[in-house]
């Protein structure tokens, strides 16, 4: 599971759309709905936050929004909370770490993604200064 803090621009369709299942994933987790990945490093952001199921629901919306962008067809159904969560704080050397993640990803499967242009952040996420995250796997 990759729950990207760049934003969804930035990737590839196969990228976007892995995405998207897995947000959905990390939403039915959150939800208690699903046994798999409950313990999921990824996930450990969104707990932190005193509304976790409206902080995967805002990063949902924004998949989403990246997904009628190209033309795409993501069910918005399946986002089951509304409302708005609040920022969650992202330091600089993770964007910097999934930066260079995707980069490595794109030269294998699409190398005309690759850009050198800065990454945006998704925009659930505040940068602030800082190393690689600690729930950071590799």
């Amino acid at each position: 599971m990759r729950l990207w803090s760049i934003h969804p621009c930035h990737l590839d369709p196969r990228g976007l759309v892995t995405l998207w299942r897995e947000g959905l994933l990390a939403q039915a987790v959150l939800r208690h709905a699903t046994k798999g990945y409950r313990h999921h490093p990824q996930l450990a952001r969104f707990r932190a936050q005193a509304f976790p199921i409206a902080s995967i629901a805002q990063y949902l919306w924004e998949v989403h929004a990246e997904s009628v962008t190209r033309g795409y067809r993501f069910d918005a159904t399946r986002i089951t909370a509304a409302g708005i969560a609040g920022q969650i704080d992202v330091p600089r050397g993770q964007i910097g770490f999934e930066w260079r993640h995707l980069q490595k990803k794109l030269e294998r499967r699409v190398p005309e993604w690759l850009t050198q242009s800065p990454p945006r952040v998704h925009p659930l996420f505040r940068v602030i200064p800082g190393g690689v995250a600690e729930w950071e796997r590799g």
